[in-house]
């Protein structure tokens, strides 16, 4: 266990954590709704600190991040636990593990300090590591730590996430992040809402800040059928991305498969896709991506 970061201390031994936007108020013995911070006699701690689920060198296009050290690899690393509750979420099977009870060594994972990730994205030559799979924004006390280290030894730093940090953290990981894939999911209250269990406005209003911060930035959308492949929805999120964050910004418009909660739905034609890249570039977006295709 770690004491986290940004959290301040309330009456009756409660906390209230401010690494996200849910801003959780926790009891004393009691978890946050990503699952991975515990309120412990009124001190926050994160559970997940060191303790790797996953760790594989990737493509740093698989990211995906297409503009940004283009045809290297990247040391890509992740602990369970997400402050998102996506019913199609690709990775639940760690993403969502922190939600139970109990949670095992196992499902866990592995002990590792900052030092030995930082070595092992330099034994296997990878020029960055990435923080992905899952929310970086949850363990971002190890993935803080280890961002340093990496910073030093000349190694960039990347984040795959949901945009949902809040600002005071992404203050503090900004001058250490170098690049990261943000996915704009869609862009109506109502989607975020009953598929994700959050907010959009947050994530606008990050995607913003990560822009003027100098961060490289590229945005994910997962067209799903029904749900926020109208042409006005996807017109819109082109809109914002030219007129907020520049029409240099990459956007990848990826397919969807039915996986997780989210079997209902089908698979989104390819058909769609093309039309979404049309959307984008007929908006004035330089660079828009077909996904999954």
């Amino acid at each position: 266990m770690h004491e986290a970061l940004l959290y301040e201390k309330l009456k009756d031994g409660k906390v209230q954590c401010n690494a996200c936007n849910h801003r959780c108020v926790i009891g004393d013995g009691k978890r946050g709704i990503c699952g991975v911070r515990e309120n412990q006699k009124g001190k926050l701690y994160s559970l997940v600190y060191g303790r790797i689920i996953a760790e594989h060198i990737d493509p740093i296009e698989k990211k995906p991040l297409y503009h940004f050290m283009p045809g290297s690899f990247s040391l890509s690393v992740a602990t369970i636990g997400c402050n998102f509750r996506c019913l199609h979420c690709q990775n639940a099977d760690i993403s969502q593990a922190s939600k139970l009870k109990v949670m095992s060594d196992e499902q866990l994972g592995e002990n590792k300090t900052p030092e030995e990730i930082v070595q092992d994205a330099i034994d296997a030559k990878c020029p960055s590591i990435s923080y992905t799979y899952t929310e970086p924004t949850i363990f971002v006390e190890f993935a803080l730590d280890c961002m340093k280290l990496a910073k030093d030894k000349g190694l960039k730093s990347v984040w795959v996430s949901n945009g949902y940090m809040t600002k005071e953290l992404l203050d503090l990981a900004g001058p250490y992040l170098d690049a990261t894939n943000i996915d704009l999911k869609a862009f109506t209250e109502k989607f975020y809402s009953e598929v994700c269990g959050a907010r959009l406005q947050p994530v606008l209003d990050n995607l913003i800040d990560i822009k003027k911060q100098g961060i490289h930035l590229e945005v994910t959308t997962l067209i799903i059928p029904g749900r926020n492949d109208s042409e006005e929805e996807l017109k819109q999120i082109a809109e914002f991305i030219k007129n907020e964050l520049g029409d240099d910004t990459p956007w990848h418009v990826s397919r969807f498969f039915p996986t997780f909660k989210l079997m209902d739905a089908p698979p989104t034609p390819v058909e769609k896709i093309y039309e979404a890249v049309e959307i984008g570039k007929k908006v004035g977006l330089k660079y828009v991506h077909a996904g999954n295709v």
